[in-house]
């Protein structure tokens, strides 16, 4: 079954207005459920946690159930593995300083000039304050993956950690993380994994992937501005928390320090049901494959929503390639193979002839076309491909609510930028 791209965008109420959001990169548009969600948390359970009385019982409950909604979504084995927090940032931040306890002087740790600087930063500033050495995996510049050799290099120095992208916010690469998580393993590697980029556009499965850590902010893929973070338990439990003393020693409360944001969870919770919903509507063709895999109950539909959403983006990014292709005067960044689809998300990174990118983002809003210029955090890519110093790239990104028509108009304007 198709996607009826009408009824999915009657489920974001933001998309109501005349204008096309190819930021999606960025931020996506919140859907309805998880607006429904937020809302009635702030009108009938808006108290903190563990209270005896009514509200405070009723906002554990969806508290609990959000935990529960997010092990399914990453297709963990409890919710004690998972961790809210702020967003990606600062939940990576805050285990930072937890995961490198125990690294001491001369220890190796192994981060990639291809990822957003959220899961750079934090190891690096952890490494050196430890006297710990860094070693930096290059990508190839002339189609944007990940020089696995490199990895390999680094990883025969058996480090004690890696911290890797799923999916390129820049240039929409998708590492091969089963194959590269089984490296590291094999070298007695822990693995962090950043799935911000990927999580609207596949399915995430960390059992599958075997990943250490995982984690992805739910305004990436149709909720509120949080964070979510899956831990293997034994990890979890071993790792010492920084927290204040009265906060509880179990999991998963003895990382999500503070009172949090018990809205945005509820928010959360509804961005899962609407992947949910999706899979109930559109997804049954792939129902039986995956039932195969062993997926039941919401499981099995989060990943039929998946698996049906990736089929039509995989059109739209092959529109949207194409589309970049043949304005006159663009440099298109990353994978430019058609037949090479599966390697990336449907997020691009380009510049046209000696216009600055946020020239042509001015350009593109006033036609009420939304993208993104600049270096979006990842530096590195930026730095790497000797655009930091020029105002970097112009980032469009595709999700499953943007239409053909959205892309062709995309193109039109574009052709006329490019001819100034």
């Amino acid at each position: 079954m198709t996607l009826d791209l009408a009824t999915i965008r009657s489920q974001f109420p933001a998309l109501n207005r005349p204008a096309t959001f190819f930021d999606n990169p960025g931020g996506t548009q919140i859907a309805k459920q998880s607006l429904e969600r937020i809302s009635n948390y702030l009108v009938e359970c808006n108290a903190n946690h563990q209270g005896v009385f009514a509200t405070s019982i009723a906002s554990d409950v969806i508290l609990h159930e959000a935990h529960s909604a997010m092990a399914d979504f990453y297709n963990a084995p409890n919710a004690d593995d998972i961790i809210f927090g702020a967003n990606m940032t600062t939940l990576t931040l805050h285990f930072s300083r937890s995961i490198s306890l125990d690294w001491n002087p001369g220890d190796e740790i192994v981060v990639t000039r291809l990822d957003h600087d959220a899961n750079v930063s934090p190891w690096v500033l952890a490494a050196t304050d430890r006297g710990c050495k860094i070693h930096w995996v290059d990508f190839d510049v002339e189609d944007g993956t990940l020089k696995l050799d490199d990895l390999q290099k680094a990883l025969e120095r058996k480090p004690r950690f890696l911290a890797i992208g799923y999916a390129s916010n820049a240039l929409g690469t998708i590492n091969p993380l089963e194959k590269i998580i089984e490296m590291a393993h094999a070298a007695g590697t822990l693995v962090y994994v950043d799935a911000v980029q990927y999580a609207a556009h596949g399915p995430i499965d960390v059992q599958k992937l075997d990943c250490d850590f995982l984690v992805s902010s739910s305004y990436k893929w149709f909720g509120p501005h949080a964070g979510i973070l899956y831990g293997k338990t034994q990890l979890l439990e071993q790792l010492f928390a920084y927290k204040v003393r009265p906060a509880s020693n179990q999991l998963p409360y003895k990382f999500e320090t503070g009172t949090q944001n018990h809205e945005g969870i509820a928010g959360v919770l509804g961005a899962v049901e609407y992947f949910e919903w999706l899979g109930k509507e559109f997804g049954s063709e792939y129902a039986a494959g995956l039932m195969e895999q062993g997926y039941t109950g919401r499981r099995l539909e989060l990943k039929k929503a998946m698996a049906a959403l990736h089929t039509y983006e995989t059109d739209l990014g092959r529109s949207l390639l194409s589309a970049l292709n043949s304005v006159p005067g663009l440099t298109l960044y990353g994978l430019n193979d058609p037949n090479k689809l599966e390697q990336r998300v449907a997020t691009f990174a380009f510049r046209i002839k000696d216009m600055s990118p946020q020239q042509v983002a001015e350009k593109l809003s006033e036609n009420g076309i939304y993208v993104w210029n600049g270096n979006y955090y990842a530096i590195g890519v930026t730095e790497r491909l000797n655009v930091e110093d020029k105002g970097g790239m112009v980032r469009v990104g595709a999700v499953h609510y943007n239409t053909i028509e959205e892309v062709q108009r995309f193109q039109e304007v574009l052709i006329k930028i490019s001819k100034g």
